[in-house]
């Protein structure tokens, strides 16, 4: 009986350790073959963010409107952007809101390059054609709102031409440099216009006194439609 106990014993070490050890392999196979596949996955999906120029998921894009919508007291409320098929030059559409409690003249917009322009080009809504100082007609009062944009309905339908111009390198005239991205001259995929921090320069009027201020945002992710 003694022995027929130690031959059980023996058996049962030899089947727990003939089972057990397999599929230990196993696993550490399915574990490599799974830990390949996302690392295609993940190299695949570089490969095609760096193809596409300026492109953003629909999240990011999302995420930003809703941080710009939300800051205080210039939001952006609608944006969008598109390049022009003659020139490739990007034209932004960006409806601000003043959500302050106090009037606000806005005298400047601020690129990712962290230079100021203080001008747009006007053509109509008052404006004279050419370069327009922008303190002169971005006055807003508690929850007023003003935009810029290129006017007519073959660009965005607003009444207003008032322009301005997103590019990569400096700030100068009506130009707002230090894009990370602008619009693609493309129909297949136009990309977004990104900025990685963008702001404002204007007065606020509190009881009389007017106050000079900057403000300053970050990740400004706009949609491209296709070029006009």
């Amino acid at each position: 009986m003694g022995f027929l106990k130690g031959q059980g014993a023996t058996q049962s070490s030899s089947l727990r350790y003939s089972t057990y050890c397999p599929l230990v392999g196993q696993g550490a196979t399915e574990y490599l073959v799974l830990l390949a596949i996302v690392l295609i996955v993940a190299l695949v999906s570089v490969a095609l963010l760096g193809f596409f120029p300026g492109m953003a998921s629909d999240a990011q894009v999302t995420q930003s409107q809703m941080y710009w919508r939300s800051t205080n007291p210039i939001s952006i409320v609608e944006s969008v952007a598109r390049a022009e098929a003659s020139s490739g030059q990007t034209y932004p559409y960006i409806r601000l809101r003043n959500t302050g409690t106090y009037p606000i003249r806005i005298t400047g917009l601020v690129g990712g390059d962290g230079t100021k322009i203080t001008q747009f080009s006007g053509s109509n809504c008052g404006a004279p054609g050419g370069y327009v100082n922008i303190s002169d007609y971005f006055y807003l009062g508690p929850g007023e709102e003003k935009y810029f944009a290129v006017g007519g309905t073959p660009w965005y339908g607003v009444t207003c031409d008032w322009e301005i111009v997103s590019r990569t390198s400096g700030s100068s005239g009506v130009y707002i440099g230090g894009a990370s991205s602008v619009c693609q001259n493309s129909t297949i995929s136009p990309g977004t216009l990104y900025y990685k921090t963008f702001g404002f320069e204007y007065i606020t009027y509190i009881e009389g006194q007017s106050i000079t201020k900057r403000q300053m945002g970050k990740d400004l992710i706009i949609k491209c439609r296709e070029p006009r």
